[in-house]
């Protein structure tokens, strides 16, 4: 089964040699977003919480080129600078998920690209004929 690459503009473009996002079969493996604005590539200002807003925005744009949402990613891994940030994940988490919610993980590091705080990377399900 060959692999397809998904791209948008409604997304960052690749900062490095990556591809937005990879889809095989039913699946599609969306590269890690931080808080860039597709428009400009500059990281986004307002603290943490505009942060996280931005990076769930950039997936959500990754998962519409591979014909689905944010609902259907069955695998969320999130990384912080600081896991105090946490809490404010998981509310907007909430407001940007339905039930039932995608597995997760929340990782810990010492730096990320850009020197932002947050970066998420997924794995979404959809089916062959989206």
């Amino acid at each position: 089964m060959p692999k397809t690459i998904l791209t948008t503009p409604d997304a960052p473009a690749a900062i490095g040699t990556y591809s937005q996002a990879v889809r095989h079969g039913d699946l599609v493996f969306l590269s890690g977003q931080i808080p860039l604005d597709p428009a400009t590539m500059d990281v986004v200002d307002g603290g943490i919480e505009a942060q996280v807003r931005r990076v769930f925005d950039n997936l959500a744009a990754v998962c519409a080129a591979g014909g689905g949402g944010l609902d259907d990613i069955i695998k969320l891994n999130v990384f912080l600078t600081d896991m105090g940030d946490f809490p404010v994940v998981n509310a907007v988490m909430g407001e940007r998920f339905n039930e039932p919610f995608p597995a997760r993980a929340a990782v810990g590091v010492a730096a990320l690209p850009r020197g932002v705080t947050v970066e998420m990377e997924a794995v979404m399900a959809v089916p062959g004929d989206r």
